[in-house]
């Protein structure tokens, strides 16, 4: 049975562990030590102010998903959206009703916070992904651009 939880201070060396899986998965080769990475994961959902929110899911005990959002403002009418920022179940759980429950969890918590949407990008070579969401009933919105600065630019930006 899968159940969903906010993440708690507890549940950090289990979140730690599978985020690596997730970095693995989308191909990193390195990652930064397990005492940076929960330094990293307390600083931002338990820090004062939080920058994300993290659902968990959990299958006897085992942690087999998760879904990072933030808040934002201002959408349609000043009101606000919740933004998924990753969504990532374990290859072994995968169709077994965990992102489909991380899923609703999120969408009940964008009605619960007032918010009039519910976002989310995915790669488009990500085919899983994009069928999963589709079964979901959502959309491809095409109206948006997606830009990123990272790296030199960034540095060089800030100047």
């Amino acid at each position: 049975m899968i159940s969903i939880t906010s993440a708690q201070p507890r549940d950090v060396p289990a979140f730690v562990a599978l985020a690596e899986e997730m970095d693995r998965y989308y191909g990193a080769t390195e990652v930064g030590s397990q005492e940076l990475r929960v330094e990293q994961i307390n600083e931002a959902i338990f820090g004062n102010p939080p920058s994300a929110h993290v659902l968990l899911a959990w299958n006897d005990g085992s942690l087999v998903g998760f879904a990072c959002y933030s808040f934002l403002w201002p959408a349609i009418g000043l009101t606000r959206s919740l933004f998924l920022k990753e969504l990532y179940v374990t290859e072994k759980a995968r169709r077994h009703g965990a992102g489909k429950r991380l899923m609703r969890h999120l969408h009940s918590l964008a009605i619960q916070n007032g918010c009039s949407r519910v976002e989310w990008m995915t790669e488009t070579t990500n085919a899983d992904a994009r069928q999963f969401y589709a079964s979901l009933g959502a959309q491809v919105d095409e109206s948006k651009v997606f830009y990123r600065v990272q790296g030199e630019l960034l540095e060089r930006m800030a100047e």
